[in-house]
């Protein structure tokens, strides 16, 4: 006997499991496990794509932006043109020096990763894996690294984190739509906005300072202790002239730059800023060209060239035709 189920049930229980794996994912980037990360907490797109529903804000700021407050350069690569359903390369640079370290969620030191965010315009998308050429597959790696940034989004894709010193220059095989067939989509030219990323970020979604950021007094006053953390980190505790005392937790990472005894004003450093990654954006233009215009170019050029031929050898011939009536 063969058991059905309703479609609510269905649409109910797919819910349920994406709920449950964002669910665990979170708590497994808070965590840091070293078993499922080895390199925890470097750079997560991820965590855009669960508190925004577009990456990209109305004045044109990629949303990473907020968590990742250093700005660094990055570099895309596109044709000037392309075709209908072909496949070409967006080349995304995201150059760092690779003798640097970051500190990691545990405070120790590691290699800085990597990760971006690819808006393409309505239609664009990554190309399927048996759409690639042979001779691009080389260079753009596991086709895995590419995630849709939603389930009704396929044209904006993340990718990372991953090993900066691997992967400063990422290609994606992008598919160009077909306006036959995409009833929605139309020749012409496209803006393809990048996001990209390397290191760790200074803020979580939450509001709250990870340890690869400076840390600042809340208040004026005097340092009147300071005591090691279980986990390495401090407690720095400031009185104030008037009010009770205030305890700033400084986590494993930031170098402390005050002592004992020190008189400290409001918004002073309390630690050295660790981070030495950064998060930069960048625009480019594609056209989405004709078949038919590219023909129609080439043979309106035949003709103008054809024209001009035919210009300078009736020119030639006239000024024969005249040389001989001279003559006579």
């Amino acid at each position: 006997m063969k058991l059905t189920f309703p479609s609510k049930f269905h649409a109910g229980m797919s819910r349920l499991t994406r709920g449950v794996l964002i669910a665990i994912a979170t708590l497994i980037v808070f965590l840091g496990s070293d078993w499922v990360l080895p390199q925890p907490a470097a750079a997560y797109p991820f965590w855009a794509q669960q508190a925004y529903e577009t990456p990209r804000e109305a004045t044109g700021r990629i949303v990473c932006a907020n968590c990742h407050l250093a700005a660094k350069p990055v570099e895309i690569e596109v044709p000037q043109a392309v075709l209908p359903d072909t496949v070409f390369k967006a080349v995304v640079k995201i150059p760092y020096d690779t003798d640097v370290q970051q500190v990691l969620s545990t405070g120790e030191r590691g290699p800085l990763n990597v990760g971006a965010v690819l808006m393409l315009p309505d239609g664009f998308k990554i190309a399927p894996e048996d759409r690639i050429p042979e001779e691009m597959k080389e260079e753009v790696g596991p086709s895995y690294l590419f995630q849709p940034y939603s389930e009704t989004q396929d044209n904006v894709v993340l990718v990372g984190p991953l090993p900066g010193d691997q992967y400063q220059e990422i290609v994606f095989p992008v598919l160009s739509p077909d306006p036959r067939i995409n009833k929605g989509v139309y020749f012409g030219k496209y803006s393809i906005h990048l996001g990209g990323n390397r290191g760790r970020g200074q803020v979580y979604p939450t509001g709250e300072k990870s340890n690869n950021t400076v840390y600042t007094a809340a208040v004026a006053g005097q340092v009147s202790q300071i005591a090691k953390s279980d986990d390495g980190g401090y407690q720095v505790t400031i009185q104030p002239e008037k009010g009770d005392a205030i305890v700033e937790t400084i986590p494993p990472g930031p170098t402390l730059l005050v002592s004992q005894g020190e008189e400290v004003l409001a918004g002073a450093a309390l630690t050295d800023n660790p981070n030495v990654g950064g998060f930069g954006q960048k625009d480019a233009e594609i056209v989405l060209q004709s078949a038919n215009r590219v023909k129609g170019l080439i043979a309106f050029l035949a003709a103008v060239t054809l024209s001009q031929i035919l210009l300078v050898l009736k020119k030639k011939q006239v000024e024969k035709v005249q040389a001989a009536e001279m003559s006579f």
